[in-house]
Parts: C-alpha cells; structure tokens; sequence
C-alpha cells in the first residue's frame, strides 16, 4: 500500500480511504468482514460523516470495530459534520459542531477522532464560532486534527483567521472524467471551451502551497453520482485507454483509473466507497501503478480533453 505523509498529521496514512457511506446497508457481521478486509489489503484510513444513513454507517461501524482486534491507534478514523439533512440546513455553529462529534464517538464506541471535518461550506457559518468549537473539541481530546471539504480557498483563508489549529485536509470531487480541479489551469484564458471557467477558486494550488492533503471522493464516478464511468458504454475512448494500460499493467481498469489519480504530484488520497471485497482489492493494485508522462495524459486526452 502507498502511504502518504500529511502535513501536520498522520505521517503514514494509507493512499486509499475506506469510504463508510454504504455501510448502513450491512449486517454487524458484514461490517466486521469489509473492516478486516481493508486493513489486510492495507488501508488504514476510515472515513464517515454524521449524514450516511443518518448516523448508521458510524453505528455500524462502532458495533463491528471490536471484534475485528484491530488496535485503534493503527488506524486513522475521520468524520464529518455540518450537514443536516433532516432539518433542510447546513450547520457549521458551535453548538452543532459540538454535538455531532459528541453523537459520532457515542455511535463509533470510541474516545477520539484523529480527523473531523467541515461538511461543505454552511452559508451562514461564523469562523469565531468554529474557532470556539475546535478548541474546545481539542482541549477535551475529542479530536486531534482538523479539516473541511469542498471548500473555496478564500472559505478557508477566513477560517485560517479565526482558526489556531492547522486546517489539514480538503475533500473535493476528482475523478478521470470529472477532471475539473485540474482543467483550468489548462485552459486558462480559452474562450472556447467553458473547461477554463474557474469553479473553485483555484483550490488544487491553494491546497498545494498551504500544505493541505487532498482527498478525491467519487474517483470512478462521472457528473454528480450519475455512475461509474469504468465499462461504460457512455465512455468508449477512455474505457480502450484504461484497457490498454490495464493489460500493460497487469491490473483491472478500476486500478488505472485510480492510479491516474494518485499519479499527480499533490499526493493526494482517494476515497474507495465500494463495500464488496474484490473491487476494493482492484483500487488497491492502483498502488502498484506509477504511470509515465505520457500514460497519464493519454488517459487525461481519452476523457473528452483536448490539448490547446
């Protein structure tokens, strides 16, 4: 497993995040089995948030961890908090940040979150509050290290302000086909293609000079949760150029996919959502991969992305 150093955090996290949002929909025992096979194939990142099933991933969880034997210091657990499904808001107060970590270690059975995050960006948030919030969370030991995700960098620098902890990680949307946080640059100053409209005010850069690991959620899947793009007749360009390298590689299409990702010099993670073993075994042998120059655009170019 490739294992990525974060700045002001774990140092030896894995390059693959067991993402927990479909857990909900298994058994304890399915729990534990999915548990157990990550961390043999050597992921050691768990990755929740207080809005999968409503709080049911991290119940899930919490109930399957102990007989796993797993020690919690050899694992990374993070979660987020900040979106309120059931009220119709997101909330980035105090008060919020404050109860949900409260309701995560009660679901999860344990002590302390070694990440939380800032569920997407709450319109109404207040930086002095989150402030208040993280060093309280700090100071009682509830959680060690902080984050945000899908968060503007002027977002952040705000937060920054306020905020005395280091803001460690920002979770965006990254995949070969949703490529955007790394179009722009490309096609800056281009008129003719809307790939050089700035949506995200330069995050991949800011993440890069201010020391912030990012974590790539969706890495196999095309616009807003519409599906994989891998062996998709939607996608035959990109599909003949994972195949190829695939059969270089002597590893699955999924894996190049992932390696695409992990391949740019931000070190960045990607976050594996899939709960059946084999397919989270193919993400894994993306570690295995160092693309070239050429393999790496080559798949960049087979996605629908042109060279001006």
């Amino acid at each position: 497993m490739k294992r990525i150093k974060i700045a002001n955090g774990p140092e030896n996290a894995s390059a693959i995040i067991l993402g927990c949002m479909r857990m909900p929909a298994l058994s304890v025992k399915e729990t534990q089995t999915v548990i157990e096979n990550a961390y043999d194939l050597g992921i050691n990142f768990f990755d929740h948030a207080t809005c999968y099933g409503d709080g049911e991933a991290e119940t899930r969880f919490g109930d399957a961890w102990p007989a796993t034997g797993i020690k919690r210091e050899n694992v990374i657990i993070q979660s987020k908090c900040g979106l309120r499904f059931d009220r119709g808001i997101f909330d980035w107060s105090k008060e919020n940040i404050i109860n949900s970590v409260d309701g995560i270690l009660d679901r999860l059975k344990m002590d302390y979150l070694d990440i939380l995050l800032l569920h997407r960006p709450d319109l109404l948030y207040d930086p002095e509050q989150i402030a208040e919030a993280f060093d309280i969370l700090e100071k009682n030991g509830k959680v060690r290290r902080f984050g945000v995700s899908n968060t503007m960098p002027m977002q952040i620098e705000l937060l920054k302000k306020y905020v005395k902890q280091p803001l460690i990680i920002n979770q965006l949307q990254l995949s070969l086909e949703q490529s955007q946080l790394i179009d722009q640059d490309l096609y800056m100053n281009n008129k003719t293609t809307d790939m050089s409209i700035m949506r995200d005010g330069g995050a991949l850069d800011y993440c890069r000079l201010h020391d912030i690991t990012i974590q790539a959620w969706s890495p196999l899947q095309y616009g807003m949760f519409k599906g994989v793009f891998v062996d998709n007749p939607l996608f035959p360009e990109m599909n003949e150029a994972l195949g190829e390298l695939a059969e270089t590689y002597g590893v699955s299409k999924t894996a190049i996919a992932i390696a695409w990702i992990l391949r740019h010099p931000a070190h960045m993670q990607a976050i594996a959502g899939t709960m059946n073993p084999q397919h989270l075994k193919e993400i894994v042998d993306a570690c295995k991969v160092d693309l070239t120059y050429e393999e790496w655009y080559k798949l960049y170019l087979s996605s629908g992305k042109f060279l001006p």
